[in-house]
């Protein structure tokens, strides 16, 4: 059987912990769809056509932790503005939302363009100064030289631009669960994600 859920958000808003939770509770094969544009990212920062680096992408560039960067992260936010780039991963995505035994794909238009009939949509968002913060002790964490400041500017930046892009605008679809994780802990915020997933997958969809 196929089972599709599409989660939605911001940029540190906390959809890639709860997509992989809400995988691992459910046993579904999970996709965070953003390394396919920071992948995409990556290589453009290295000399390559954004889309001809969409077209060839292989499983090995997922791999790296240079994807997690504030560069790559800009990068891949210029490429995904890109038609032809949106374009060109669509299919791989949609593809992945068909797997047998279901599947979880989290970013920014799963619920409104790759997979519009997902059984599940989520939209997880928080507040632009807790999607800072949390980014911030992410990067510090990971030995970046940032401030909060400059991290909350880059995280505006994208946002206008995800936002306003012309081909797949980030936006919440009308039919999807809106998740404010502002004042919650992770763990709630899965607890709740899995609650809703859960009504439709025991009702069997």
């Amino acid at each position: 059987m196929t089972f599709t859920v599409a989660i939605d958000g911001p940029a540190a808003a906390g959809k890639g912990t709860i997509s992989r939770g809400v995988a691992g509770k459910f046993g579904f094969e999970h996709l965070d769809t953003g390394l396919l544009y920071r992948a995409t990212g990556r290589r453009v920062l290295r000399g390559d056509d954004p889309v001809t680096a969409a077209g060839a992408l292989q499983a090995e560039d997922l791999l790296g932790d240079d994807l997690r960067s504030g560069e790559v992260a800009q990068a891949a936010s210029r490429v995904a503005a890109i038609p032809a780039v949106r374009a060109a991963l669509v299919e791989f995505q949609r593809a992945f939302a068909r797997r047998a035994g279901g599947a979880v794909l989290d970013g920014r238009d799963i619920g409104t363009v790759i997979c519009p009939d997902a059984d599940v949509k989520l939209y997880v968002t928080a507040s632009d100064d807790v999607r800072a913060e949390r980014r911030f002790q992410e990067l510090r964490a990971a030995g970046a030289d940032v401030t909060l400041q400059s991290v909350l500017a880059d995280l505006a930046e994208r946002d206008a631009r995800d936002a306003g892009r012309d081909t797949a605008p980030t936006k919440r679809a009308e039919d999807a669960f809106l998740l404010d994780t502002s004042g919650m802990t992770i763990k709630a915020a899965l607890a709740k994600a899995v609650q809703v997933v859960g009504a439709v997958y025991s009702s069997g969809g």
